[in-house]
């Protein structure tokens, strides 16, 4: 069985964590797979959007331990710096609009990796749990870069020291994701999302999404710098003299990605 699941619908990629016996835990095959399913985002033009959910009950429990302990499993720092710290630099560095469809539990990494997308929703019964603690360990997949400055520095440090659970509903409450839905609708209100940033302008939103990355280390003169940068490259797209033209006639603009 492939541990991830990946299809073209339109100009959406749509990847699943697919694992379902194990909660969709990461091992390192499925790691390597996701990384080479991003990579193939990533350069094929004709994708405008990615959708990632998971399988079965769970978007992801994160590190499958059953790797670790086994007499061959990789060193902890193995699992950082070639399995999750690539899938999450690459969620970054793509500048194309994702969206995390969390169906149901996500837990450690794969909170983590949830996170790390650009817009987040939820199934009403999913949660979110940090749960590195509870066996002795940190935080890992840029959580402790993600989380503080989605939710503030006490309630971050508080759920990754006590290792709450945060149902789906708390989590959109506090800022940790954008929206959530009933179950009964998930599927079909988030990937409604997906498929309507597909038809946004993709160069428009990339550039918003490189704007965004430098914006949480930047001090404001340069992000003012950045955004005259980025602007004028906007300016210069298919995209934006179509969105223009479109406003001036009163009509819907058709963006091409360009």
């Amino acid at each position: 069985m492939d541990t991830i699941l990946y299809e073209r619908r339109g100009a959406v990629a749509h990847i699943t964590l697919n694992r379902p016996d194990k909660y969709n835990s990461f091992n390192r095959e499925m790691a390597l797979a996701m990384q080479g399913v991003l990579d193939e985002c990533k350069a094929d033009e004709s994708i405008r959007a990615i959708y990632l959910t998971g399988a079965g009950k769970a978007f992801s429990a994160g590190q499958d331990l059953g790797e670790i302990v086994a007499d061959d499993g990789p060193e902890l720092t193995t699992i950082l710096t070639e399995h999750y710290n690539p899938i999450v630099t690459r969620l970054r560095a793509i500048e194309k609009p994702i969206v995390a469809a969390v169906n149901g539990v996500a837990a450690g990494a794969g909170a983590n990796i949830a996170l790390a997308c650009d817009i987040v929703v939820a199934a009403e019964s999913a949660s979110f749990i940090q749960a590195f603690s509870k066996i002795g360990l940190i935080p890992d997949s840029g959580g402790t870069y993600t989380l503080p400055r989605l939710i503030g520095y006490q309630k971050a440090a508080a759920l990754m020291m006590l290792g709450d659970k945060v149902p789906a509903v708390e989590a959109e409450r506090i800022g940790m994701i954008y929206n959530f839905f009933p179950d009964e609708e998930f599927e079909e209100k988030s990937w409604a999302i997906a498929e309507n940033l597909s038809q946004m302008p993709t160069v428009g939103l990339g550039l918003t999404k490189r704007a965004l990355n430098y914006a949480l280390d930047n001090d404001l003169e340069r992000q003012l710098a950045i955004e005259d940068q980025l602007q004028s490259t906007a300016g210069q797209t298919e995209d934006y003299a179509e969105g223009v033209q479109a406003f001036l006639e009163k009509r819907k603009p058709v963006f091409k990605g360009q």
